[in-house]
């Protein structure tokens, strides 16, 4: 599986990946880590759809309690930047091992335009991974890349085993 396209206005730096890439992290244990273990993920409805070496892509369908203008109506903007951080941390997981940790030190995320009610798509690729920190872009659409409704870059920190 190749990554998928990124939207967003600024072309981030292309993190190599092999034709099958395979994470550190079994991908059962990754999916059930952040669609079931991560209490604030399992309500949102966030899913984790796909990911491999250096990306991720989550999925959060719409409905009503997501809701921050009435109006619109249109998705609040902290659930565009949980689902940002969160596929973001994805992204990272995906390159470190089961025992090393990763833990947002940093978060920036730009509303483009308002989020309808439709299904909420976030891809995340890692931009930089170091010895300590993680640095990653990310773009949020509802299913047309081209159109983003938010873009976001984050920093996690990486503690590796036996630090």
């Amino acid at each position: 599986m190749h990554p998928p396209t990124s939207g967003t206005l600024a072309k981030p730096v292309p993190v190599p990946v092999p034709e099958d890439p395979m994470p550190s992290i079994p991908e059962d244990l990754l999916r059930h880590f952040f669609d079931q273990q991560i209490a604030f993920n399992r309500w949102l409805g966030m899913r984790l759809e796909a990911f491999g070496e250096g990306w991720a892509r989550m999925v959060l369908p719409c409905r009503p309690e997501l809701v921050g203008d009435p109006f619109r109506p249109a998705i609040h903007g902290g659930v565009l930047s949980a689902l940002v951080d969160t596929t973001g941390g994805a992204a990272v997981f995906s390159l470190i091992g089961t025992e090393d940790r990763a833990s947002t030190v940093d978060l920036r995320v730009d509303y483009l335009r308002p989020a309808g009610m439709e299904t909420l798509v976030c891809e995340a690729r890692v931009l930089r991974l170091g010895n300590r920190v993680a640095a990653v872009d990310a773009t949020v659409h509802q299913g047309d890349p081209a159109k983003p409704v938010a873009i976001g870059r984050a920093v996690y920190n990486v503690r590796r085993v036996g630090e």
